[in-house]
């Protein structure tokens, strides 16, 4: 038997491209006139806290990877906490389910503080490569060990590595999810669309301009070796953030406690808080604050 010969994306027919181009995109977008109390711009930290699960999730067993990643729980995060509590800002933290198993108590205590904690996949696996059944059954299992660890159930989801299958936000819809914080098609909130039509779920927009770990990342064992100096990426991130309070808009962050915990790099969060604090009329919110607030309030 002939197989048919694979077409290349410039063969590919107008219903072809425009299907998968169709499959989730930006709907209607969320900007309100004014954040919660008046407030001109909205700040959303957020921190990845993927812990050990960077290097379980390729089947790695590599114990000096995986201490890097206990770095995240055992110095990272009560750094973050403390920051936090000193100048009264809530955050959100995405944690794998096997990360939340490792450490429940980091959990409870994270929401214990007055944080969210949101779905962050079950061992940081990437979504695109599974099937719907085995994508679905790990978000639920995931969602349901949060919710046992912490005693509340999750709202929102931020896919490990942002990796999005066609499935995840037909998922999202079937959980009731409020939000996802995956994408990049915006800097407001915007729902999202599947297959032409509302799914009722907002996406709050990340960006790798605002994520940790283009800057710092880095293997051994590879050729990702990227350094950037902590004063040059506190400038992106303050120009970031000077450019959505120009606009009311939200400045949204992205870090992990085992790359921006370091006492060289912790800084970074702390001025930064500052700075919007001097501003006057910021609102700190989580993520799911701010997707709510948005929904609700957009013009």
């Amino acid at each position: 038997m002939t197989e048919t010969p694979k077409l290349e994306p410039w063969q590919w027919p107008e219903e072809h491209w425009r299907k998968l181009v169709g499959q989730v995109r930006a709907g209607r977008s969320y900007r309100p006139k004014a954040w919660k109390d008046g407030a001109r711009c909205a700040f959303a930290l957020s921190f990845d806290a993927d812990h050990e699960t960077n290097e379980l999730r390729d089947g790695g067993n590599s114990i000096g990877r995986m201490a890097w990643g206990q770095y995240g729980p055992r110095v990272g995060v009560p750094r973050i906490l403390k920051i936090l509590e000193r100048y009264g800002v809530p955050a959100t933290f995405y944690v794998p389910a096997v990360a939340a198993l490792l450490h429940e108590d980091e959990q409870r205590r994270v929401v214990a503080e007055g944080h969210e904690i949101g779905i962050h996949g079950w061992i940081h696996e990437l979504n695109s490569v599974l099937p719907y059944e085995a994508e679905r059954d790990l978000m639920m299992r995931s969602t349901e060990t949060l919710e046992k660890i912490t005693g509340v159930r999750p709202v929102g989801l931020r896919t490990p590595s942002w990796d999005f299958s066609p499935n995840t936000l037909k998922i999202e819809k079937e959980m009731g999810l409020l939000y996802d914080s995956s994408l990049m098609a915006d800097e407001d909130c915007y729902e999202l669309m599947l297959e032409g039509k509302p799914s009722g779920v907002i996406e709050l927009p990340v960006e790798w301009v605002r994520d940790d770990a283009v800057y710092f990342m880095m293997h051994r064992f590879q050729s990702l070796r990227p350094h950037t100096a902590p004063e040059a990426v506190f400038n992106i991130f303050k120009r970031e953030f000077d450019a959505a309070y120009d606009e009311g808009g939200i400045f949204q962050l992205t870090t992990h406690p085992h790359i921006i915990g370091y006492r060289s790099r912790i800084w970074i969060i702390e001025e930064l808080i500052k700075h919007a604090k001097a501003k006057g009329d910021v609102w700190f919110a989580t993520h799911a604050q701010v997707a709510e607030f948005a929904r609700d309030n957009a013009v």
